[in-house]
């Protein structure tokens, strides 16, 4: 007798998440075509229907260059990295070959999830004090954050971007990295149409770019950011990606573009008159020369007969999604009150989040309890611990990972803020899927673009716990992988692709993705709908970071429960937004639904292969 009273509320709760939130709903269009001829693409459609393959993405120029590698015969990782190459092209604040990231592949064949590890390293000599600024003396304090630590030489991970291409093509591609790197060299040489974002992320940095000759010639001529409307070109990066497209993504490790990296990190090229400090780094040729990724198994957990699949440590991402799902496992949100709902969302996500903190870091230095962490009987553990009536009183301790009853949760420590990273997702004719989050850490990287070759060198090693602790997971070590949050995400239904999602947003990647499969899963929204909603993240914090939209819809809802709602938007970003996803639904009948963001970051761009009608 409550069903069909539970599908109405299930309706109206999505309609409150949209248009309580003042978010309408995104129109879907049936496709989304590049312009013949290699024309400049600047229509965003955030929702496509159709066959043959998919594309979405942050950018419609950068949808359109992975639609082309589909129709040239490529299969989804082709798309997936002529995609990668145009977003360093047009969103070079968040993504290139200065930076790393996570890459999870669906193989239809084989019907498994594969992934590889393309995660930034800290360099062999660096030191466990390196963010300690030494104009402190005796006191031993860490660089501030901003602006000192991310625009720096000490900051800058050896670049993990280019070796995943290569890594992706060789164990799966059907096309050349050349091939795969033609479209964004097109992009690159006759320019692209810069939007209100580009802009404003520029200005954002702009006392962060003046501080080196070459990012201030590029990013700011004549003194000023590229204005709304005129198109912008990056001639040095359309060189680089063609000597990458005749030698191979190794250039970058060795040769001269490598040495230029290094002379950079070593001896930033600062302006006399900048007043950072602009600490220099510590990685060699060698660092470079002796990179590798890692091919390495997926997270995995079973949620409502559902198998979700992501990434594995180094990554946080896997174990933090898949713990919080394994937490709401034991509770039916889709029979709960809204208020009641997102209680247990925001609850579970701040115990996963104690977990993270606690136990995850770079598994080749640190013993990961992954297993424990992604297992039912630790999430029960867990789950009782969250009140029915009110909120959790956070921060709260990590859990007993020997424990087999329920515990009391205590405070604990705090957790560190967000920042700035893309995600794409494609599919192909095939059946193949790939979910592929890159990033350069900070909006902008550290700042210092290597001079001569049009790309932004990282800033990922401020992942890194500021003040080395021994116990600490995610401490400084030579060689090591900062603890990442990305959660580029595949889960499957019966065996076969059902979604494909991820987001950027540092920290809040992790929430963003988790609420996302909770809108669709648990809480009746469509795809488009669960990704447009308002969303709020809780890190283990004593506070709730939410958009104001989140707030506007559900502060009513969330007031007995205690929550202390803080609006979203930080020192790095005049956006009071939380994430920008990127997804895939796979319908029953074959057809795939591809939806970006309708608004957020100036909205995102989707396509399909052959449209529906």
């Amino acid at each position: 007798m409550r069903r069909p009273v539970l599908r109405c509320s299930l309706v109206a709760f999505s309609a409150l998440a949209l248009l309580a939130g003042g978010i309408a709903p995104a129109e879907a269009k049936p496709g989304h075509h590049p312009p013949p001829g290699g024309g400049r693409v600047t229509e965003k459609v955030p929702v496509a229907y159709g066959y043959g393959g998919a594309v979405a993405s942050v950018d419609p120029e950068a949808t359109a260059a992975g639609l082309s590698a589909l129709r040239s015969g490529g299969n989804a990782v082709d798309a997936a990295v002529a995609t990668a190459a145009a977003l360093g092209v047009t969103e070079p604040y968040s993504a290139g070959v200065g930076g790393g990231g996570y890459f999870v592949y669906y193989d239809a064949r084989s019907r498994t999830v594969q992934t590889i590890d393309g995660r930034e390293t800290a360099p062999a000599a660096m030191p466990r004090d390196a963010f300690i600024d030494p104009a402190t003396g005796s006191k031993h304090e860490p660089y501030r954050f901003t602006p000192e630590l991310v625009t720096s030489g000490v900051s800058v991970g050896v670049p993990g971007t280019a070796a995943t291409w290569d890594r992706a093509l060789d164990r799966w591609g059907r096309h050349s990295l050349g091939q795969n790197l033609r479209p964004a060299i097109t992009i690159a040489e006759r320019g692209f149409v810069v939007d209100p974002t580009f802009r404003q992320q520029t200005l954002d940095n702009r006392v962060r770019f003046e501080a080196f000759p070459a990012t201030a010639a590029l990013y700011l001529p004549n003194g000023d950011a590229p204005a709304v409307g005129s198109v912008f070109r990056n001639r040095d990066l359309a060189a680089t990606y063609k000597t990458m497209a005749r030698k191979g993504a190794g250039v970058l490790y060795r040769g001269p573009i490598a040495d230029e990296i290094v002379a950079a990190v070593q001896n930033p090229p600062k302006s006399p008159t900048t007043t950072l400090p602009v600490p220099k780094g510590f990685m060699t040729k060698a660092d470079l020369a002796r990179y590798r990724t890692k091919d390495q198994a997926p997270t995995h957990v079973r949620y409502r007969d559902l198998d979700v699949y992501s990434m594995a440590p180094s990554s946080s991402g896997g174990t933090t999604v898949g713990e919080a799902l394994n937490i709401l496992d034991t509770q039916r949100l889709s029979s709960m009150s809204t208020g009641q709902a997102l209680h247990y969302y925001l609850d579970a996500s701040a115990l996963a989040f104690a977990d993270r903190n606690a136990y995850v870091g770079d598994p080749a230095y640190v013993d990961v309890p992954t297993r424990t962490l992604l297992s039912q009987r630790f999430a029960n553990a867990r789950a009782c611990q969250i009140p029915a009536d009110t909120r959790l009183v956070t921060p709260v301790a990590p859990g007993d990972l020997s424990a087999r009853g329920c515990t009391t949760a205590v405070s604990a420590g705090q957790n560190e803020v967000g920042r700035s990273t893309t995600h794409l997702v494609t599919s192909d004719r095939w059946g193949n899927v790939v979910s592929y989050t890159l990033t350069i850490e900070q909006t902008g990287g550290s700042g210092m673009l290597v001079p001569g070759r049009g790309f932004l060198l990282n800033n990922e090693l401020t992942d890194f716990s500021a003040v080395y602790a021994a116990d600490d997971p995610n401490r400084i070590e030579g060689g090591k992988r900062p603890r990442s949050s990305m959660s580029p995400t595949i889960v499957l239904r019966d065996g076969r692709p059902f979604l494909a999602v991820g987001s950027p947003g540092g920290s809040t990647i992790i929430t963003t993705v988790l609420q996302t499969l909770v809108n669709r899963i648990d809480l009746g929204m469509t795809l488009p709908e669960a990704v447009a909603a308002p969303r709020a993240s809780l890190r283990n914090t004593d506070t709730v970071t939410a958009e104001p939209t989140f707030i506007d819809a559900y502060s009513s809802a969330l007031k007995p429960y205690g929550y202390i709602l803080k609006p979203s938007g930080d020192a790095f970003t005049s956006a009071a937004e939380i994430g920008a996803v990127a997804a895939l639904e796979f319908k029953r009948d074959g057809m795939v639904q591809a939806v970006a963001e309708p608004t957020r970051r100036g909205g995102g761009s989707a396509g399909v292969l052959h449209p529906a009608r």
